[in-house]
């Protein structure tokens, strides 16, 4: 039997959200004076926007009952 392992933050994150999907779950991240720094592009001479985070984000999950090519 292989073992499966989450190897990194994204992919933690896309197996949580793939598994929450369709059981109408939601996922709550509080934030209190978190300071983000987004660059503008990739290399070593990049400009960074500063974020500074304060409150809730909430993400919800809930099937879909479409089909994929409507």
């Amino acid at each position: 039997m292989t073992e499966n392992k989450t190897t990194d933050w994204p992919e933690l994150a896309i197996g949580l959200y793939d598994r929450l999907t369709g059981r109408k779950a939601e996922i709550a991240y509080e934030f209190d004076n978190m300071h983000v720094q987004i660059p503008s592009g990739t290399g070593e001479n990049v400009e960074h926007a500063k974020w500074i985070l304060n409150g809730t984000m909430k993400i919800s999950t809930r099937e879909r009952n479409e089909s994929p090519n409507s």
